[in-house]
């Protein structure tokens, strides 16, 4: 067999060891399973005996309605309930010298190892990885059988009746996940997520083999010079001195899948037999690379760097390769606002990010759904995702699409408050029993994560700290190289620089800084104190206010999270299809009951008597569970625009930056989230979108001045903004374009006061619409809608506007390309006003997919990696058989009315087969990426919208438009 690395991903089986009376002796020699007949069934590998369980339809399924009550938890039916074989087979026969290494990414919690009736242990610890050499049990004939029994956590807890932070906080003793034992925000994980969860492979190699390269970049002469630094280890594991050839070869692709070869370098030394040998390389110099930049500041540049090992009287060894960006992260705190400052390339970075627990909380984890993820994240124009304490180390394929992305990543170890000394009740103060696994874990978490781009600092826990000589351990472990300390002079380094102890690749990371806990240094009041929050809704205002947060960064600020009505009926039976009761209190708030299954599902009121009214009663009562999501969106719209703006309205006067609590659930929760587990967007989705632009325009909602950001290096010169109110009649009462303006780099610009309000005949509810536009060439950079009352009024006026019938015309491109689909919509508000002629966009042409930004776009495209990997292969495969990419002829949809207005919060969906009559089916096909959703257009207004998707195999798609006036799916292809 050829060198390289094979993933045993497919062809597992699974049962309960307690029901199985083979050894795993016997089932690796004479008894194997040979079909998933009882006790035996298909197991999820990577995965957790509870996925695998799910997969068998043996359980229902735990995140849809009730159903997670009705499996058994670990603390009631023991640990032997969820201990689990594990059995596949595989070929893999040697030739020659070679050597072969079984290597299990991770485990949770402990295993024993069978392969062809040899035993190995896999000791404790969630996030460690394992690797055996397997090469002198290997079968002569080459099939092998692979047998693996999975134990659960060592203190997997229980969980007390009122839920609570961690259950009973018994998880904390064990170096793993925490969240699974039940949070405020998700239901407990019944075994603990007991199982092989990540990547198996086996990995063929010659006499020598290489493990963990550390790659580096430093620079000089303000980034015009750059070295790129190596250390790796080398194990000769034959009987004999091998000398070795080691190459490294960097490429980078200029165009297509063409690549230039950046450098190619080779060294000669000699490994002792049976010897580990730690070589650093001379650094590489690179002038001018390309830079890798967080999403919205520039280009992610990834180069391929593969390093190959080459034995005389051999031949190729072993190789390595792994995408790289040249980047330097640096973090300080800010002396004007008391936050942590991030700095890249010596670029200011002002944080909009969020809090990211896991993908999905069984661990049913894939390239693909990891892939949506970030990019949602980057289509929220986010720059950071702060992985929490109390979930995973996340996985390799989380990190290369946060590189792609341009996602920055804050990674914390597993400690949190609640379950380590701080919360209730106060449990297991000195942190996990085994202190050595917590740092034996956290070092190899660094090995594996060290060399993404994306990740931007490492933190000791969720407000929390470590026990004090774990703390001093990973401060000792990850204390900055002198290159990458803030404000460190950049000085040529000198002869032999590479070959003694100042190369920062001979560290165990030394390029981003280590902070002890979420709340110190910089995070919070920086002092440990709960200071972070809030988490419940806000009226849209006091995001804006003075006295609203006190300190500089915020890395956990949250509020609802309400889906829509589809996902609802696609994740609970009938029962929790019913709405909150809207219960009036004397004072005139609302207090909101929800039904039992929202309430288990963690469902965040749009109220908090006695501070907030209820924001979706400011829309009318609601009349069933659609008109409630639909008002659900119009608040969620609201509330995190006016988040992000209220913080981005003081960047850098007050605030350094903040995160959202949280991004998206790991199960079917109804709080704190932007998509919902099966990928659907909220509506908040895009107003996060378009409040995060790089280049925005805003109105300030406490003080009613219109504001220009520019978070860009560059300064915004010859802009203008265009102002424009519109009524529910369809006039524009108030119109204004501003006078050219400079808008400095990294600055807010007040503008100009929005007087409407004051008018003397302004209407109660109305529209504004604003536009930053450059002069030279009216190209928009910046497009905001916002619907709004009065003082003391509300939107009631909205719900007659329901039958408002605007005419629209949505012209369509589709472009296929196997089961992808590309779709381009023109959409057009062909209702006409009298003075809506005079508006200098009356017909703009805006597009809301990252094209107007320049260089600087947020519409991050995938310019390395995913083209070479995926687009690059296929076009090669599609040019050699004559084939092209099926573009359609545009086909144009007229939907009629004979009003004039706004054609209010329209947004697309796609779908599969039509409905059944009389009982729900999700016809929903998802992911699916929008450039832009719950949009509006004023009359004559156009907008392009792009949408890709992939289609189930055999189902034809087609695309709906609704709105708020458009009540009817309008199929539009």
């Amino acid at each position: 067999m050829g060198i390289g690395k094979r993933v045993l991903d497919s062809g597992w089986l699974a049962a309960r060891s307690t029901e199985v009376s083979a050894t795993g002796v016997q089932l690796t020699t004479t008894q194997p399973p040979s079909s998933p007949d009882a006790p035996w069934m298909e197991a999820a590998v990577p995965g957790t005996v509870l996925g695998t369980l799910v997969k068998n339809k043996l359980v229902p399924d735990p995140f849809y309605g009730l159903n997670n009550e009705a499996i058994i938890d670990i603390a009631d039916s023991g640990r032997d309930y969820y201990t689990f074989w594990f059995f596949t087979t595989f070929q893999c026969a040697l030739s020659g010298k070679q050597h072969v290494n079984l290597n299990f990414r991770a485990i949770n919690y402990s295993a024993d190892v069978y392969l062809n009736g040899h035993k190995e242990i896999l000791p404790k610890g969630m996030f460690r990885r394992h690797s055996l050499d397997i090469t002198d049990i290997l079968h002569p004939d080459g099939n092998n059988l692979l047998a693996v029994l999975v134990h659960p956590p060592d203190h997997p807890g229980s969980i007390p009746a009122e839920g609570g932070q961690g259950g009973d906080h018994e998880i904390g003793k064990d170096v793993a996940t925490q969240y699974v034992e039940g949070w405020d925000w998700m239901t407990p994980i019944r075994d603990r997520n007991t199982g092989i969860w990540d990547e198996v492979s086996i990995s063929i190699t010659g006499p020598v083999n290489i493990s963990d390269p550390h790659l580096v970049s430093s620079f000089f002469d303000d980034f015009k010079r750059s070295y790129l630094h190596t250390t790796l280890e080398l194990q000769n594991r034959s009987t004999w001195l091998a000398e070795c050839s080691l190459t490294i070869q960097v490429t980078t692709e200029v165009e297509g899948n063409i690549c230039l070869v950046e450098h190619l370098e080779s060294q000669e030394l000699s490994i002792p037999s049976q010897s580990v040998l730690q070589y650093t390389l001379p650094p590489l110099f690179f002038y001018k690379p390309n830079l890798w930049w967080p999403n919205g500041m520039g280009n992610q540049s990834l180069y391929n760097v593969e390093i190959t090992v080459d034995v005389k009287g051999f031949g190729a060894s072993d190789s390595w390769s792994h995408h790289f960006g040249f980047r330097k992260i640096e973090s300080t705190i800010d002396a004007a606002t008391g936050g942590r400052l991030f700095k890249v390339n010596g670029e200011p970075v002002f944080i909009r990010g969020g809090n990211w627990i896991l993908s999905d909380g069984l661990l049913r984890l894939s390239k693909k759904r990891y892939k949506t993820d970030i990019k949602f994240h980057a289509d929220m124009n986010f720059n950071m995702l702060r992985c929490w304490g109390g979930g995973l180390a996340e996985r390799p394929e989380f990190y290369h699409y946060c590189d792609v992305y341009g996602l920055l990543v804050w990674q914390e170890f597993w400690i949190t408050g609640d379950v380590d000394g701080r919360g209730v009740p106060v449990s297991n103060p000195d942190g996990p029993l085994d202190h050595e696994l917590f740092m034996l874990c956290a070092r190899d978490t660094v090995r594996l994560l060290r060399n993404h781009a994306s990740l931007a600092l490492w933190v000791g826990g969720n407000e929390q700290v470590p026990p004090v000589d774990i703390n001093r351990a990973l401060k000792n472990d990850l204390k900055l190289h002198p290159l990458f300390m803030p404000q460190e002079k950049m000085t040529t380094p000198g002869e032999g620089f590479s070959q003694d102890s100042s190369d920062p690749s001979k560290y165990l990371d030394g390029t981003r800084i280590y902070i002890q806990g979420s709340m110190w240094d910089g995070f919070a009041d920086g002092k440990g104190n709960f200071t972070d929050g809030p988490y419940e809704i806000q009226s849209p205002e006091a995001f804006f206010m003075d006295d609203f947060y006190r300190y500089g960064f915020n890395p956990e600020v949250g509020s609802v999270g309400m889906p829509v009505a589809a996902t609802i009926r696609a994740t609970m039976p009938s029962e929790g299809w019913e709405i909150p009761l809207l219960n009036k209190r004397s004072n005139g708030y609302i207090e909101e009951v929800p039904n039992p299954i929202w309430e288990y599902h963690k469902y965040i009121p749009y109220s908090k008597p006695g501070k907030v009214h209820d924001q979706i009663e400011l829309y009318g009562h609601p009349k069933n569970l659609d008109d409630f999501c639909e008002k659900a969106q119009l608040v969620n719209y609201v509330q995190y625009r006016a988040l992000l703006e209220g913080w981005t309205s003081r960047m850098w006067t007050k605030y350094t930056g903040l995160l959202i609590w949280k991004t998206q659930n790991p199960w079917t929760g109804l709080r704190g989230q932007f998509y919902d587990h099966l990928h659907d967007q909220t509506a908040g989705f895009y107003g996060c979108r378009c409040a995060a632009e790089p280049v925005h325009v805003q109105l300030n909602l406490a003080t009613y001045f219109i504001e220009v950001v520019n978070t860009l290096r560059d300064e915004l010169s010859n802009v203008a903004v265009e102002i424009s109110v519109w009524d529910l009649e369809g006039t524009c009462p108030y119109y204004k374009v501003t006078e050219k303006m400079f808008v400095p780099p990294k600055k807010v610009q007040q503008v100009v006061e929005m007087k409407y309000p004051k008018m003397k005949n302004a209407k109660p509810v109305y529209f504004l619409l604003l536009k930053l536009f450059r002069l030279s060439d009216t190209a928009i950079l910046s497009r905001n809608f916002y619907w709004l009352h009065l003082p003391r009024s509300d939107y009631k006026l909205l719900e007659p506007y329901r039958t408002k019938k605007i005419p629209l015309k949505v012209t369509s491109q589709v472009s296929i390309s196997g089961s992808m689909y590309k779709v381009q919509m023109r959409v057009e508000n062909m209702s006409v006003n009298s003075n809506s002629r005079s508006l200098v966009f009356k017909s703009n042409n805006h597009h809301t997919d990252g094209t107007q930004y320049g260089a600087n776009s947020v519409e991050s495209i995938e310019k390395f990696v995913l083209q070479k990997q995926e687009c690059g292969v296929w076009r090669r495969i599609y040019e050699s058989l004559g084939l092209a990419s099926a573009a359609e002829s545009p086909s144009v949809v007229n939907i009629n009315g004979s009003d004039s207005g706004i054609a209010f919060f329209l947004h697309f969906s796609v779908h599969g087969a039509e409905k059944n009559q009389g009982s729900f089916e999700d016809t929903r096909i998802l992911p699916v990426h929008y450039s832009d959703n719950y949009f509006s257009l004023v009359p004559g207004e156009k907008m392009t919208i792009n949408i890709s998707f992939e289609a189930p195999q055999g189902v034809s798609p087609r695309v709906t438009l609704q709105g708020w006036n458009h009540h009817v799916n309008h199929t539009v292809i």
